[in-house]
């Protein structure tokens, strides 16, 4: 069952990763080497990665947000379809959504506007996520120049 995050429990947020802000030299690195110096393309600064057992379960939730009236899903990248090239991700896959919440509070504060990334793994998957792993993953991404 999928729930609101205001409406979890304690306890019940174990399946969300809470994603650190990206640094302010990454951003700059990122707003240079992928988006030629345009910061307003940097959409990435906030993300979070949601957690699930089966992919029926990860696809409810994507029908769910898609339903969502308060969420404006502008970009879904599916590495999980089968003509999606693992090499480029070395093999990872997920789903990555880059949304912004659209209500009137968001509005009131100013941040309806603000683009945040939510990844959709399969608990495999996230479970190969490591500390090394993303170093080799920074290494390769520096090797292609993002």
């Amino acid at each position: 069952e999928f729930v609101r995050l205001a409406d979890l429990e304690v306890g019940q947020a174990q399946h969300v990763r809470w994603g650190k802000v990206k640094t302010p030299l990454r951003a700059l690195e990122k707003a240079h080497r992928c988006y030629g110096g345009n910061y307003s393309r940097l959409c990435d600064l906030a993300r979070h990665s949601l957690v699930f057992e089966t992919p029926e379960d990860l696809m409810e939730c994507l029908e769910q947000m898609r339903a969502d009236e308060d969420v404006q899903l502008l970009r879904v990248k599916n590495s999980l379809h089968a003509d999606a090239d693992a090499a480029s991700s070395s093999g990872y896959r997920q789903v990555m959504l880059n949304l912004q919440i659209v209500t009137e509070w968001t509005e009131r504060i100013g941040v309806a506007t603000h683009v945040s990334e939510v990844q959709l793994l399969l608990k495999g998957f996230a479970n190969a996520k490591t500390s090394e792993g993303h170093r080799r993953y920074v290494e390769a991404r520096n090797g292609r120049g993002e």
